[in-house]
C-alpha cells in the first residue's frame, strides 16, 4: 500500500499537478490538505477520470481536506462526502472507502474542513489540517491547541476500537529541532513550542502511533515545506511539518519513506511537497 499527504494550497489550482503524483506514483491512498474549494467545486470528474474513489470535506476557500482511493477499473465516478458529525455513505461504489467520517468531535472551529477519515483495506485513514496558529498571542493558537487535544481523544477512540489507523496530513509542528532549517529563527513563533510537541506526542500515545518519516530516517533532515518568499526552497530553507503517523503494528510492514521534492518544483507548486510511505500490503 502506497500512501501519499499533500497539503496542495489550492486543488483547483494545483489539480494538473495532483493529476499528475497519481500518473506517475499510482498510490493507493492520498490525504490532501487545504484544497481550498467550496463542495459543489471539489473535481470528483477528474479524479475519477484518473481511476480514483475520493470523499471530501469542503468549505469553501480555506482548509478543506479529501482522500482519494485506487478505484477498480470497473468503478463509476464517486460522490463526495456530505458534511456533518457522523458517518456518511460516501465512497466509491467498489468500496474502497467505508465508514467515512467527516470532521472531528470538539474541534473548535467546526465549518473550517479540517478532518476526514474512512476505512481503507483494514486500515482507519485520516486526512487532517491543523491550525496554523499564526503566532503565540494571536487567539488562532489556543484553538490549535484545543484543535489537537480533539484529534488525541479522537485517535484514542480509535484505538480501543482496535483498528490499525495512519492519520496523515499537514500538522503544522515541527516535531524536532532537526526538523527546521535553523531554530534559532522559529524560537518566539508556533510550530516548536512545548504546548504543540506536548500534543503531538499525546497524539501519538493516545493512539500508539509512530512518525514513519522517522522511524525510516531517524537522523536525516529532509523538509516538506518551503515558503514561497526569498527563494527558500532552492536555498534549502524549510520545515518537517507535513507527517504520517501509523500505528505501531503498522511498523512491521513499513518499507519506504521519503519526500518526492519534485513536485515543489515545476509550474505552480504547492509550497509544500508530498510524503509517501509505502507498507507492505
Amino acid at each position: 500500500m502506497l500512501v501519499v499527504t499533500w497539503n496542495v494550497n489550492s486543488l483547483r489550482a494545483r489539480l494538473p499537478r495532483v493529476l499528475e503524483l497519481l500518473a506517475r506514483h499510482r498510490p493507493d491512498v492520498v490525504c490532501l490538505q487545504e484544497t481550498k474549494c467550496r463542495h459543489d467545486q471539489f473535481p470528483l470528474a477528474e479524479i475519477a477520470a484518473a481511476g480514483y474513489a475520493a470523499a471530501h470535506h469542503s468549505a469553501g476557500p480555506w482548509a478543506g481536506v479529501a482522500l482519494l482511493v485506487r478505484a477498480a477499473p470497473s468503478a463509476a465516478p464517486p460522490d463526495g462526502a456530505d458534511p456533518g458529525d457522523g458517518p456518511s455513505a460516501a465512497a466509491g461504489p467498489d468500496g474502497s472507502l467505508h465508514d467515512t467520517v467527516v470532521g472531528l468531535s470538539g474541534e473548535p472551529v467546526v465549518e473550517e474542513a479540517r478532518w476526514l477519515e474512512a476505512t481503507v483495506a483494514g486500515v482507519r485513514v485520516i486526512s487532517t489540517y491543523v491550525p496554523n496558529g499564526r503566532s503565540l498571542d494571536s487567539p488562532e493558537f489556543p484553538r490549535k491547541l484545543a484543535f489537537l487535544e480533539a484529534a488525541a481523544r479522537r485517535i484514542g477512540t480509535l484505538r480501543a476500537a482496535g483498528m490499525p489507523i495512519i492519520l496523515a496530513g499537514d500538522l503544522n509542528i515541527a516535531p524536532q529541532d532537526r526538523d527546521l532549517y535553523d531554530p534559532a529563527v522559529f524560537a518566539d513563533g508556533t510550530h516548536v513550542t512545548n504546548e504543540e510537541r506536548s500534543r503531538l506526542a499525546a497524539i501519538e500515545k493516545a493512539g500508539g502511533l509512530l512518525d514513519a518519516y522517522r522511524h525510516r530516517h531517524p537522523e536525516t533532515q529532509q523538509f516538506t515545506w518551503w515558503d514561497y518568499r526569498a527563494g527558500h526552497f532552492h536555498k534549502g530553507l524549510g520545515l518537517r511539518i507535513d507527517l504520517v503517523l501509523i500505528s505501531a503494528s503498522l511498523a512491521p510492514r513499513l518499507r519506504e519513506c521519503g519526500i518526492d521534492r519534485d513536485f515543489r518544483k515545476g509550474p505552480r507548486p504547492s509550497d509544500h511537497a508530498p510524503l509517501l510511505v509505502r507498507l507492505d500490503d
